[in-house]
């Protein structure tokens, strides 16, 4: 049975009689209903305030701000001091951002524009002090290294990398040769875990310009409190919706009586049609349009130097990848945090996602709650969960995490020019203000 919904992120859609009574309004007034097709499939109160509003003036917005530092609230949770994944506890992030050179490109010369990012889970070495962990892929055209063992294990034993898609094996391997350096192992083995997405639209992605000592700046640099988004490490040359995307990341917190868990996200976004981003419901990607703010590809002004196809900006619509990572310090067991990983695609859905089949959709979660989880040794271990009717409140906060995460990596990105003169647009905040606030979202 389909029922109206009357949640704060989605609209009331396809009521014809809504659409209706909105018409004959108009008409009964004397008005002339000009009614954009994005207007046409909302509710009767969203389609009025969008359609008969006057015209709301464009504030100029100075520099790149976060969703909820220009007034946007995504869900009703609050986030953490942060609002970043570093506001669970032990959690630190590091990156390496690469960005050399203009112009036509050279294979192994550039332009460049690429990097690394990596996640700590905790202090420790991961390795003997290992941490639980679940997986989900919502569309596999991605890689993500070492998942095997996470799901046959439950455990994650490095940290967590994302890069660009012809990066992983260096990156992995310098995470090997870290620990290595650094007398964490031995003899053994080990399975690091290295995501990417594809940003040969901009950087020189067959040069292979991320190397070993990347990786080691990544790990060296890596802390907790605030962090960097948009156009930084892994996410340097990324795109998100048509619009530049990258890295971003936002935080939940749980009342006391929820317990008072954390739960923090790390997106990295590739991925997207502009017509299907939509922010707290509303249309944004049909309101600024490819005609007002052009997709990625080579400027009009721009000599063409290099044909469109030979960059790849003849791939499907929405295609790219989009990397999540979920982190909680909630005491939960490895098919608990397979679970909180799979409630990532909601956050992804609402912002537009649709997990494309030209699109790496793969997230990973895991938790801090649970320590001391040695992976040798015979002694039985003490570790604690929670009832599965406890975790809808976690899915909640990685939902709107996740959405907002998205969010802050396009709002925090800033126009790129890569390769041949191809060039990725900021969304620009002032007509994202306007357009909520025509939604009455703001």
């Amino acid at each position: 049975m389909n029922k109206p919904s009357h949640s704060g992120n989605s609209f009331e859609a396809n009521s014809s009689v809504s659409r209706r009574y909105f018409l004959k309004k108009t008409a009964l007034l004397g008005l002339t209903a000009v009614v954009p097709a994005a207007v046409m499939n909302l509710g009767t109160a969203e389609a009025a305030a969008a359609a008969t509003a006057s015209e709301i003036p464009t504030a100029k917005i100075q520099g790149r701000k976060r969703a909820r530092d220009l007034g946007i609230r995504i869900g009703r949770m609050t986030p953490g001091k942060w609002n970043a994944i570093t506001d669970v506890p032990g959690v630190k992030v590091g990156y390496s951002t690469i960005i050399e050179g203009d112009g036509p490109l050279v294979v192994g010369k550039g332009p460049i524009r690429t990097g690394v990012t990596v996640i700590l889970p905790h202090d420790g070495d991961l390795k003997s002090d290992p941490i639980y962990a679940g997986f989900h892929s919502f569309n596999g055209n991605g890689e993500m290294t070492g998942i095997h063992w996470v799901k046959e294990s439950g455990l994650l034993t490095s940290p967590v990398a994302i890069t660009n898609t012809h990066s992983v094996g260096v990156v992995r391997d310098a995470l090997i040769a870290y620990d290595v350096n650094h007398e964490r192992i031995e003899s053994g083995w080990a399975l690091p875990v290295v995501a990417e997405t594809w940003d040969g639209r901009l950087n020189d992605l067959n040069g292979f310009h991320v190397k070993p000592e990347h990786v080691f700046e990544a790990l060296d640099s890596a802390k907790n409190g605030p962090i960097q988004e948009g156009n930084v490490g892994g996410g340097t040359a990324m795109n998100c919706h048509g619009f530049k995307g990258g890295t971003g990341t936002a935080s939940r917190v749980l009342s006391k009586e929820q317990g008072g868990y954390t739960v923090g996200v790390l997106v990295q976004t590739n991925y997207g049609s502009r017509e299907l981003l939509r922010v707290n419901g509303v249309p944004v990607g049909l309101e600024i349009s490819t005609d007002e703010v052009p997709g990625v590809g080579i400027p009009k002004s721009a000599p063409k130097t290099a044909s469109i196809e030979d960059i790849g900006s003849t791939l499907e619509p929405g295609s790219g990848s989009i990397i999540i990572i979920v982190a909680t310090n909630a005491p939960l067991l490895p098919g608990q945090c397979d679970r909180l990983a799979q409630r990532a695609t909601v956050g992804l859905a609402r912002m537009g996602g649709t997990g494309s089949n030209g699109s790496g959709d793969i997230f990973l979660a895991f938790t801090t709650g649970n320590r001391g989880m040695e992976a040798e040794g015979a002694s039985p271990k003490t570790v604690g969960t929670l009832s599965s009717g406890s975790m809808s409140v976690l899915f909640e906060a990685v939902a709107e995490a996740t959405e907002e995460a998205i969010l802050n990596s396009m709002c925090m990105a800033t126009t790129m020019v890569g390769i041949n003169g191809v060039t990725s647009n900021e969304l620009p905040l002032d007509r994202l203000v306007q357009v909520m606030k025509k939604y009455n979202r703001m």
